[in-house]
């Protein structure tokens, strides 16, 4: 498992030998500081503690800076922790290099947020008639059982929509900038412009192709 914080810098598309165009996500990759890591017999788990994005010291408090301090470089904005992330050392830079055309990836970011939504956009429910005088063209209907004197959890109505961490899966990774710490992502990912994001090697099986370049049915 290999992993990078990045920022979500905006779409473009990117033109295909065959003429065609692909649209792709361009995520700022990098650099990453390895913080420190968690270790089976230490902590019980193995993971590998990621930073990103340089901040001034007074944003810190001094437990936090004294860790950065011990690791041997400078306060970073964002840690997060990469579980089974093997093979690194405390104070190693991790750049958008440590990945390649090609790789499948998942990222994780927080959604756009959509603010208070009604049923119709929120969980894609129909419209009701518009004819003859109906008062129910975009409200719920029934909302409860016969026998129950309450509304069950979990029954779709409207409310907040978006502005949840997710995690979407299965991306590739169309091109890898080395020099400007750029990862091409195929496809759109969550968040807006600006929006810190997660990327990591993808833990989705991915069925095998034949010959004909159709799926087999095989996972690996």
């Amino acid at each position: 498992m290999k992993g990078l914080l990045a920022r979500k810098l905006g779409m473009t598309q990117l033109f295909n030998p065959d003429g065609t165009t692909s649209a792709v996500t361009v995520l700022e990759a990098g650099p990453c500081k390895v913080l420190g890591l968690r270790t089976t017999e230490k902590d019980g788990y193995s993971a590998a503690r990621i930073a990103f994005e340089v901040a001034p010291e007074k944003k810190f408090t001094k437990p936090l800076l004294g860790e950065f301090k011990k690791a041997g470089f400078e306060p970073h904005r964002q840690v997060v922790e990469i579980r089974g992330y093997d093979g690194l050392e405390t104070g190693q830079e991790l750049k958008a290099e440590i990945f390649a055309a090609g790789e499948i990836v998942d990222v994780t970011a927080h959604s756009k947020g959509k603010g208070f939504q009604g049923l119709i956009k929120r969980h894609k429910f129909s419209r009701g008639p518009e004819s003859h005088g109906s008062m129910n063209v975009r409200q719920p209907g029934s909302i409860g059982a016969t026998d129950a004197a309450r509304v069950f959890k979990g029954v779709k109505m409207s409310g907040q929509m978006g502005n949840v961490r997710t995690t979407a899966r299965a991306y590739k990774i169309v091109r890898v900038d080395a020099e400007r710490n750029l990862l091409l992502v195929e496809g759109g990912v969550p968040g807006g412009k600006g929006a810190l994001v997660l990327v990591r090697q993808s833990t989705k099986p991915q069925k095998v192709k034949g010959p004909a370049g159709k799926p087999t049915g095989r996972k690996v």
